[in-house]
């Protein structure tokens, strides 16, 4: 039997090849990927006896709420989700399409006083799904913009900001 020292194993180098290439995806690959959900709630009247879902918001000090059980914004509205940097923290700015803008701007409009229920699952685990934020509507929203400061820490809400980014990217390459 013979046996070569300086040989190597040309299949021990296309498996170790294959682990590297295809095996180990960058972090930057799988970002890509990655897509988020959004959906925008109105809260109900506290006196109403309709039918609603209750929910809290917040996780240190939650704020239980009665919720419209479906959202009239979602994730396929969202044209540019941005995070930005606030006093003490930092926010998700949301900007809608046409239709997005009209229906955020009738419903907040006619519903001051009353807050925005905001979801968003942005992962694939259970904490990585969760009611954001519940601002209240002081005012009309005419601008088609809508900024929270989220329940999120600030690598939760790029991820939320990156995964609605990357939906919106996959539609407009769709429509072409």
């Amino acid at each position: 039997m013979r046996m070569r020292v300086n040989g190597f194993n040309p299949y021990l180098l296309v498996l170790t090849a294959l682990f590297v290439g295809v095996g180990c995806q960058t972090t930057e690959s799988k970002k890509k990927k990655e897509i988020s959900t959004l959906r925008v709630h109105l809260s109900m009247p506290a006196r109403t006896t309709a039918p609603g879902q209750m929910i809290s918001v917040m996780r240190e000090n939650p704020l239980p709420l009665k919720i419209e059980p479906h959202p009239f914004l979602n994730e396929s509205l969202v044209t540019n989700a941005v995070v930005f940097d606030v006093m003490g923290g930092h926010a998700i700015r949301l900007t809608f399409d046409h239709r997005g803008a009209l229906l955020l701007e009738q419903y907040t409009v006619a519903n001051k006083g009353r807050h925005l229920a905001i979801f968003s699952q942005f992962g694939e685990t259970p904490d990585q799904s969760r009611w954001l934020a519940a601002p209240l509507i002081q005012q009309g929203i005419t601008n088609g913009q809508l900024a929270f400061t989220p329940d999120a820490t600030r690598e939760e809400a790029e991820r939320v900001v990156n995964g609605l980014m990357n939906l919106d990217r996959k539609r407009k390459k769709k429509r072409w």
